[in-house]
């Protein structure tokens, strides 16, 4: 199992070529994707988002939210901030959910490297 960033899917959604959307693409022909809740709610912020693929992104399973995850993910996203690195909110939700599902994060943001350290997130690449 894998999940995606909002950089790695727009990549994918846009043909563009890379490493991730490579493994994106084949972990979704083995139906091998977890969405994270973020991500999806990023994609679908999208006001030129196609419904067909809107839909599509609907039926990909989603990784589903600890009890506890919105305290887990204020207390990384302040473990990181401690160490004076950038940790967005979205970004704190989506690595946080990725450690909570165990499952690696395709990205092509460099901001997510700050949560490898903070909570051993796997960039899966």
């Amino acid at each position: 199992m894998i999940a995606a960033d909002t950089s790695t899917w727009i990549a994918f959604l846009q043909g563009e070529q890379g490493t991730d959307v490579e493994l994106l693409d084949k972990a979704l022909d083995d139906r091998q994707v977890q969405m994270v809740p973020a991500v999806l709610t990023e994609l679908l912020s999208d006001p030129g988002l196609p419904p067909d693929v809107a839909e599509t992104l609907l039926e990909v399973p989603m990784i589903k939210l600890r009890p506890d995850y919105w305290q887990r993910t204020g207390t990384l996203r302040a473990k990181v901030l401690a160490k004076r690195r950038k940790a967005r909110l979205g970004d704190a939700l989506i690595a946080q959910s990725c450690v909570d599902g165990g499952v690696p994060l395709l990205t092509r943001d460099r901001d997510f490297r700050a949560f490898i350290d903070a909570a051993n997130l796997d960039l899966g690449l």
